[in-house]
């Protein structure tokens, strides 16, 4: 397995495709297997690119001390610094994408173009998210986040059994799309099942992004800019792309109008955004 020392770990990573790199940082908990196949087939057809566990996520290590989303941003530079990278597009989506606007910050000679999916400039949960992250962070059994999700009136259109197997995932697919593509959800549970993060190492990712923030900072992001956000995300709700937008120079947003917080629903579209933008 491919892995290099980086500050105090050694991070998992691995290399898709030739051309101009494009780094890519996953969200909380996800290791790199969890991207979506088609937006890596599409884009290593263009693009190198480089995919990694984050910092206690998959085949990377714990480690004991604390998160912060700018430590994951000094894990990503130093990535590349290991492998040879001066200079590479960046794309993160969700934590992914609040560690890529910190690397675009604090390291702008790292950072060519910037792809922002599913993303804030802060943590801003709403009514529902504040729910279940109370839940979490008293420790509640899986059964009772189960309990929690299914009084939500939105989630009366999922599945019940997508529900109970992982109540956490109802909020990165469509309920359309769980019904329309039981593969690709099905291969996304299973890839999470097959490296978990443990429970320790969620919470320490988890508070690193609570603690977010770079609202007073956007404008010092000087790379191009383009911002993907789905009108259904429940992570993140779509006006968290459009602060992105005003907040950073000269950004382009692109608004999916059928989407989740993953983007699935329509990733045509979305790779034909980001090859064009990037290209």
């Amino acid at each position: 397995m491919p892995r290099v020392k980086v500050n105090d770990i050694q991070m998992y990573y691995e290399v898709k495709g030739e051309g101009f790199p494009l780094v890519m940082i996953n969200g909380m908990n996800d290791n790199l297997d969890c991207w979506d196949p088609r937006l890596i087939g599409g884009l290593s057809r263009r693009l190198k690119l480089l995919l990694f566990d984050t910092r206690g996520a998959g085949r990377t290590d714990v480690s004991d001390r604390e998160y912060t989303i700018r430590l994951f941003a000094d894990d990503t530079a130093g990535l590349m610094n290991a492998l040879g990278i001066p200079k590479a597009h960046i794309l993160g989506i969700s934590m992914g994408g609040m560690v890529a606007q910190e690397l675009a910050i604090i390291y702008p000679e790292k950072v060519s173009k910037l792809v922002l999916c599913s993303t804030s400039s802060h943590w801003s949960p709403n009514k529902e998210t504040s729910r279940i992250v109370s839940a979490m962070d008293r420790g509640c059994s899986i059964e009772e986040l189960v309990e929690i999700y299914l009084s939500f009136p939105f989630v009366k259109d999922y599945p019940i059994d997508y529900i109970r197997r992982n109540p956490t995932m109802v909020n990165v697919f469509t309920a359309d799309f769980v019904k329309e593509n039981p593969d690709l959800v099905n291969l996304y549970q299973q890839r999470v099942m097959d490296h978990p993060i443990s429970a320790e190492a969620s919470k320490r990712q988890f508070n690193a992004v609570k603690k977010f923030n770079t609202q007073e900072r956007l404008q010092k992001i000087k790379a191009p800019t383009l911002i993907l956000h789905g009108e259904k995300d429940f992570v993140f709700a779509p006006e968290n792309g459009s602060n992105l937008t005003e907040g950073i120079p000269n950004a382009k947003l692109v608004h999916l109008q059928k989407s989740a917080h993953y983007l699935a629903e329509e990733m045509n579209e979305v790779i034909h955004a980001i090859i064009e933008f990037l290209l």
